[in-house]
């Protein structure tokens, strides 16, 4: 579908004095239709105005681009007017030639008489005929913008965009221009964007109101949509039985960034060497495929390269004690569950809300769902045949950890078939090295995991992959680098240096000529160890299921670092809320999008990106969907909950977390 207004992940960075540089806008994304009414709200410095100039043509955006009916933004010009609060009249010439003036300029080439009709005609429309050849200082302050907004319509533009056109009015006044406006915009199909602080102003005027995060790095936070019938009477979309739900929605983001903002004070600790605070570090990790970028972050000298001088490995047995080693700070950092931050900071299983925080998505994809060969002896290969088994037989399968992709995927898997993963059969918690001697025992059926522990009851004949996630959700995120909060308050350069080595062993894993020399580096015993061997699968060869077929070509089986994925991801972020919150792991944080902002670090990952000259942006927050269809849209994660046929009674709550006594409060709304 082709959009009026196309911005394309549009940032806006200024020079400091000092040499460095402030980012004001990053990855602005946004389509706007014709005829539609955009409004851009947030707190003062966020980047509206600044956003707004730049669809004007008045500023360059320092990467991405704007495009208006086809054709590149790059310089001013008559398809586009801007209204300034500050009405920007000629004080010597009266509303007929101010009009005038524009019409001359930008119009010249009709004839004399039709540009006369044309300026008589807007100053009719904006109802100033009897004002007509006074000057500006004879004009009330509302009238003054009527004259701004008749020669703004008179040259014809495709967009007209508005900085706060009423802000300076008193409230009868800005509520007659605001209907006046309106009545235009519809009447001749104007496409508007309009910058306001004003809530009640955006909701009447609207279709969609972008509301946009505090600086520095502004970004969208959330889009809301107006659907409250035109033509529109101020009274009748005051008394809508939505207004006031969408009225509290705005001013719910806007006190979310406040408080976003009074958080961001950090501690800063003490420099040890190489401009670090801190030069030796212990990193958890499980020994799965996709601890690769660790390993190679240690062999192949990336830590050292970035001042961090000694990095212990730290080989932990299950999930749970990378959880409790970054809970109890035995542990700098950990390559984590990509749920993990999330459920920590949220609090889940009676542990105290923890903020944990991720800059880095470490891998990409990597599991698969194993079932007993006896399944595929009974002719179970796809999931309505799984279902026809769950009617005669009780049936249980394994995950690693409540907070884990596994589980989440699973669940979802099977809930799109109409199977309860709490009624129809018996989840489990197993720790992945464990997997394969579970099955072999009987204790389990199957289970969703990381390899090597598929394709190693593959090769032992005790099971076969029915699916993996590529079949599910390709490219979702599923392993991450989890640090403490408040250790990375108290350790920002450290925290860089360790996001930048990792993000360079991760580039370094996904070039398939070194994965040979990366396999035989993770079967070193403190690593994978000899389970390293039947890691092949899908890192380097064909992937075999275990189905009797020929194997499989997965290039993204593991994916590590192509098509930007090491980005830790706001929306995606919000997809694994929703199925936490769906399966009663957490609740769902009715200030989703400041725990987003607070555990999902775009703004870490972009600067260490930005300082190996690697792409920075985040990926689009466009809905996206899985395997079965489901759209979710990450405006409106509340809606795809209740969409959901299978899940837990719904809990929202308020999280509001103290990031240095760690002390938590949740109201239920």
């Amino acid at each position: 579908m082709s959009f009026f207004v196309e911005i394309d992940h549009i940032d806006r960075t200024f020079p400091l004095k000092d040499g460095g540089s402030y980012i004001a806008l990053k990855n602005i994304d946004l389509n706007v239709k014709k005829g539609e009414f955009v409004s851009l709200i947030g707190h003062s410095g966020c980047g509206k105005s600044t956003l707004l100039n730049i669809l004007a043509g008045l500023d360059k955006p320092t990467q991405g681009g704007i495009v208006l009916d086809g054709r590149q933004v790059t310089e001013p010009g008559p398809d586009r007017m801007m209204v300034f609060q500050n009405y920007s009249l000629l004080p010597w010439k009266t509303v007929r030639e101010n009009v005038s003036l524009a019409v001359e300029k930008v119009l010249k080439t009709l004839p004399k008489d039709e540009r006369d009709r044309i300026v008589e005609h807007h100053i009719d429309l904006v109802g100033l005929r009897n004002a007509a050849d006074k000057k500006p200082r004879e004009l009330s302050g509302g009238m003054k913008q009527r004259v701004a907004i008749a020669r703004a319509l008179a040259i014809r533009p495709k967009l007209l965009l508005l900085d706060e056109p009423f802000g300076a009015l008193d409230a009868l006044t800005r509520g007659n221009l605001q209907q006046q406006l309106m009545q235009i915009c519809e009447e001749n199909h104007l496409t508007c964007v309009m910058v306001t602080h004003d809530v009640d102003e955006a909701l009447l005027l609207s279709d969609r109101i972008v509301m946009l995060t505090n600086g520095p790095e502004s970004h969208v936070g959330q889009i809301l949509d107006v659907a409250i019938p035109r033509p529109r009477q101020r009274l009748e979309v005051v008394n809508h039985p939505s207004y006031y739900s969408l009225r509290n929605e705005i001013i719910y983001f806007l006190n979310q960034q406040k408080r976003d903002k009074k958080r961001k004070q950090k501690q800063i600790g003490a420099i040890a060497r190489n401009g670090l605070e801190k030069v030796n570090l212990d990193i958890g990790f499980v020994p799965l495929t996709d601890c690769a970028p660790l390993v190679v972050a240690k062999e192949k000298g990336f830590f050292a390269k970035h001042g961090l001088e000694q990095v212990n490995l730290s080989r932990e047995p299950s999930w749970k004690a990378v959880a409790d080693g970054i809970r109890t700070q035995r542990l700098d950092a950990a390559q984590m569950l990509a749920g993990m931050p999330l459920a920590m900071t949220l609090g889940y299983a009676d542990n105290p809300r923890l903020p944990v925080i991720t800059a880095l998505v470490t891998a990409r994809n990597g599991n698969a769902i194993t079932l007993k060969k006896e399944f595929l002896d009974r002719g179970v290969r796809s999931l309505s045949d799984l279902k026809s088994v769950l009617k005669d037989d009780p049936v249980t399968l394994a995950t690693v950890h409540p907070t884990s992709m596994h589980n989440l995927m699973l669940r979802y898997w099977l809930a799109s078939a109409g199977i309860d993963p709490d009624h129809d059969l018996k989840l489990t918690i197993v720790p992945p090295p464990q997997m394969v001697a579970n099955l072999s025992a009987g204790n389990i059926d199957g289970y969703c995991v990381g390899e090597p522990w598929n394709s190693r009851a593959i090769r032992e004949g005790l099971g076969y992959a029915i699916a993996t996630d590529l079949d599910i959700w390709a490219a979702h995120p599923e392993k991450v680098l989890g640090v403490r909060e408040d250790w990375t308050n108290q350790h920002p350069e450290t925290h860089n240096a360790l996001v930048k080595a990792l993000l360079e062993a991760c580039e370094y894993c996904d070039d398939r000529r070194n994965r040979e020399e990366i396999l035989s580096l993770m079967a070193r015993p403190q690593y994978m160890g000899a389970s390293a061997d039947y890691a092949r699968p899908g890192f380097i060869d064909a992937y075999d299921r275990g189905t009797g077929e020929a194997p499989e070509s997965l290039l993204r089986f593991n994916q590590f670092h192509v098509d930007n994925a090491n980005c830790p991801g706001r929306a995606e972020g919000l997809w694994i809320l929703t199925q936490l919150a769906r399966w009663e792991i957490t609740a769902f944080p009715r200030n989703w999008i400041e725990v987003l902002e607070r555990v999902r670090r775009v703004d870490v990952y972009g600067r260490a990106a930005r300082e190996l000259g690697l792409p920075d942006n985040e990926g689009n927050r466009h809905p996206f969907q899985l395997f079965d269809g489901k759209v979710f849209n990450p405006d409106d994660p509340i809606g795809y909950l209740n969409s959901l046929e299978i899940g837990r009674d719904l809990r929202i709550e308020e999280i509001i977390i103290d990031p240095v006594s760690e002390s938590h409060l949740a109201i239920a709304v």
